[in-house]
């Protein structure tokens, strides 16, 4: 019988690990860990599996432990490395497989607006120009500084999703003379959590605040150039976004357009999208105040849910 050796075996550790951390993928992942009780003493001991989701998802860094679902408590397991292990590997392949969908759940609040209830935000949720022949859109209060920024706050679908694109339709009043349109200069888009949830149990549209210092923004993304054309122009991120806690913001920089009426600048926007995929039943994410730990709830029997999705 030909002679077979574990060449891992063979090799410093070091080495060893080394090697296996260049496997890019989950799947290769948990095959490496079914070699043999040293390769998987390998992959679990050194959480090889969260390194891969991490590097490739940064947001998932704030995470400081992962626990299974018992009767809506959060429950521990004895094998916490073993249990790290299948979490992270199943959570990579439903990061990076996965059909899209719209993401966003509800307005929560927008830092200023015109008419309240007439041009909330609450108009840009619905992707028609007008709603029973009246136009639909958001309006921000006028001001003098064309450089004055806005933002809008939205609850998306889950606590714990992922997020690839945000698309901004800017707002053409095609009842004022020379149709003017009133986007921004460009916008940026960051992801998040409460501070605290207790503070938002505040309606902030019907009191016309800002709610922009209740969150923690765990991801910031680039400045993009929005065209002051009448149409749903997309913005793709860099790379798929975790966000971790359930909260969009979306930040308009700069003004373009004065009101001949009161000759002060505004943004309005007729309608947004967040397109992304929604990672329940099969993961989702607690917060313990007053610490703020991020602990990632794996549900074994909502893997199936995902994959009979796919």
């Amino acid at each position: 019988m030909e002679t077979r050796i574990d060449f891992l075996q063979r090799l410093k550790p070091n080495m060893s690990l080394k090697i296996l951390t260049y496997l890019d993928d989950s799947a290769d992942l948990v095959r490496a860990s079914a070699v043999s009780r040293h390769w998987q003493n390998i992959v679990v001991t050194n959480g090889l599996s969260k390194r891969l989701c991490v590097t490739r998802f940064p947001q998932l860094a704030s995470i400081t432990r992962v626990v299974k679902p018992s009767h809506d408590n959060l429950e521990p397991s004895h094998d916490l490395g073993e249990l790290e292990h299948r979490a992270y590997a199943s959570l990579f392949r439903a990061l990076t497989a996965f059909p899209q969908t719209y993401c966003i759940a509800d307005p929560v609040s927008a830092s200023s607006t015109d008419n309240y209830p007439q041009e909330s935000i609450m108009n840009t949720l619905d992707p028609r120009d007008k709603i029973l022949h009246r136009y639909s859109y958001w309006s921000s209060k006028g001001s003098d500084d064309p450089e004055a920024p806005e933002t809008l706050i939205y609850n998306v679908t889950a606590k714990f999703c992922v997020i690839t694109e945000i698309n901004l339709h800017p707002f053409q009043a095609l009842f004022q003379r020379d149709f003017p349109i009133y986007s921004s200069k460009s916008a940026r888009f960051r992801m998040g959590h409460p501070k605290s949830c207790s503070e938002l149990d505040h309606d902030f549209m019907e009191a016309q605040e800002c709610a922009d210092d209740k969150f923690i923004w765990t991801y910031t993304s680039p400045v993009f150039p929005v065209a002051r054309e009448n149409w749903l122009q997309r913005f793709k991120l860099p790379e798929p976004v975790v966000c971790i806690g359930g909260f969009l913001q979306i930040e308009l920089l700069g003004r373009v357009q004065k009101q001949a009426f009161d000759g002060k600048y505004y943004i309005c926007v007729a309608h947004v999208q967040a397109i992304g995929r929604q990672l329940s039943p099969a993961f989702s994410v607690e917060f313990s105040e007053p610490s703020n730990s991020v602990y990632l709830k794996y549900n074994v029997e909502g893997i199936c849910d995902l994959a009979d999705e796919k």
